[in-house]
């Protein structure tokens, strides 16, 4: 048997591993050798058996929430946006990571001061001879010292270490920008949705009343003579399924708030109400092309400014890397006093020393060191560019997106205007003892599809129009894609 690596503590106890399985069965030879510390009792017992704990396993705590909202009263977009801000954990985790990203920057900057020690050392010997055997006393000896050591020439490397450090935390501060500006494009998308599902809702209770009116005209001209039996059933299935979507959509506003209530960092079982929006959407806001639009995501999107920064950070850290291998110049120093016991005079010993340290062979460490920072450096790159190309081409397909819905409202404003028209007219025929229920039912599912599609048409307007402002980058409103420059 060959003994790779260890030394002579590896052949110890593999001499010590193989003295005791002699003593043992050979099945339990071969499995003491293969978890002798009995960690597989740990696991389930087959693949096919469930894990059973031995322990009682730990509870996951409620999720802490920073401040409170108003639940007596309708809830703005800004209000759900601040508190989703203070209580969404994303925004924790990225502030964190800069943190961290804060403390690496201060850890090597710490290379560039002196580093400085104390000890208090005692030691008790009794001295043997090696040439007659005698015994000597015992000796006590105790006392501090203090040393230093600081680089004072090391060719950049550290310089650039620093310099590295320091792009990744400007990249780390940067993707905690584009994590808050993730929370409110989320916010924007929950809280539309909601209110596009709660308009969805009156369309259809509206639609419901609208065919329970067609019901009784039907039932009531069924009663003179106008109208057959096929006539109120028909009706009567359109009324069932008024109801069923009706009940569905109810269903789907649920829903929709309890996404919002995730994402805004609220508890699921509370009663969530939103503003609803006062006007249409104001399509004249859009004013910019999309060559401006390209042109300012290059200088306020966090993301694609932090793949930069990850891009310097190593460049940096190769020529950091680079430059390890270089000599390097530091002053040292130590000082000490020591006491002696019993009955030796104390002593003090100083020392200063200049060392210069010239690495000579590591074995291609170094060599290979650097080409994997440059390769590292290259990826960052790489990844910056792919992030740019997708960034604009998200920038591209919102705006293009904005224009195509833009050009549907108006046509969705038509479209209700006849629509109810032409549902009230019909009415009114049939009422008078005119037209057919296949008219009047397809006037007013005329009318119900004109505003579920102009409903669709406001919401397509918010959402696209958040998208657009995500993936410009935009932080604040002066930023927005529904802003004037």
């Amino acid at each position: 048997m060959m003994l790779i690596g260890g030394g002579r503590a590896a052949r110890c106890c593999l001499a010590a591993a193989l003295a005791v399985s002699l003593s043992l069965p050979s099945a339990e030879a071969q499995y003491w050798l293969r978890d002798p510390l009995g960690t597989e009792q740990k696991t389930a017992p087959a693949p096919e058996r469930r894990w059973e704990p031995d322990r009682e396993l730990p509870t996951v705590p409620l999720p802490e929430a920073f401040g409170t909202l108003s639940s007596d009263r309708a809830l703005t977009l800004p209000e759900l946006t601040e508190f989703a801000l203070r209580n969404n954990p994303r925004t924790r985790q990225a502030w964190y990571a800069a943190r961290a990203a804060a403390a690496s920057l201060g850890f090597t900057q710490g290379d560039d001061l002196p580093e400085i020690s104390a000890s208090y050392v005692t030691t008790r010997q009794r001295p043997l001879s090696g040439t007659t055997g005698a015994i000597a006393p015992w000796l006590t000896r105790y006392g501090p010292a203090i040393s230093f050591s600081y680089v004072l020439f090391d060719f950049g490397a550290g310089d650039a270490r620093v310099e590295a450090a320091e792009y990744r935390l400007l990249a780390a501060n940067l993707a905690h920008n584009r994590a808050l500006q993730d929370v409110i494009f989320q916010v924007e998308q929950a809280y539309y949705l909601l209110i596009g599902v709660e308009a969805l809702v009156r369309i259809n209770e509206r639609s419901l009343k609208n065919i329970e009116t067609a019901l009784d005209a039907a039932r009531r001209r069924r009663q003179s003579g106008l109208a057959t039996v096929a006539d109120v059933s028909r009706t009567e299935t359109q009324v069932a399924q008024a109801v069923l979507a009706l009940t569905r959509s109810r269903g789907d506003l649920e829903k929709a708030r309890g996404q919002l209530a995730t994402v805004v960092g609220l508890p699921l079982s509370g009663s969530l109400q939103v503003q609803t929006l006062s006007a249409p959407p104001q399509l004249d806001q859009v004013v910019s092309t999309v060559a401006q639009y390209l042109e300012r995501m290059k200088n306020s999107r966090p993301d694609l400014m932090a793949a930069e920064a990850q891009v310097r950070a190593a460049r940096a850290n190769a020529n950091a890397v680079a430059k390890a291998g270089l000599p390097s110049v530091e002053i040292a120093g130590t000082s000490a006093f020591t006491e002696y016991h019993p009955d030796r005079p104390s002593t003090k010993s100083h020392a200063l020393l200049l060392n210069v340290r010239i690495p000579l062979f590591t074995g291609f460490k170094d060599t290979y060191s650097v080409r994997q920072a440059e390769a590292a450096a290259a990826q960052a790159e790489a990844a910056r560019d792919a992030l740019y190309r997708q960034s604009s081409l998200e920038v591209w397909q919102a705006f293009y997106d904005l224009q195509t819905v833009r050009s549907g409202i108006a046509s969705t404003e038509a479209q209700v205007k006849s629509a109810e028209q032409t549902a009230e007219a019909t009415l009114a025929r049939y009422q008078s003892g005119f037209g057919t229920i296949l008219d009047l039912i397809t006037a007013q599912q005329d009318e119900t599809n004109a505003r579920t599609q102009r409903i669709q048409s406001y919401l397509d307007w918010y959402t696209v129009l958040a998208r657009l402002n995500f993936s410009l980058g935009a932080s604040d409103s002066s930023n927005y894609a529904g802003r004037t420059k």
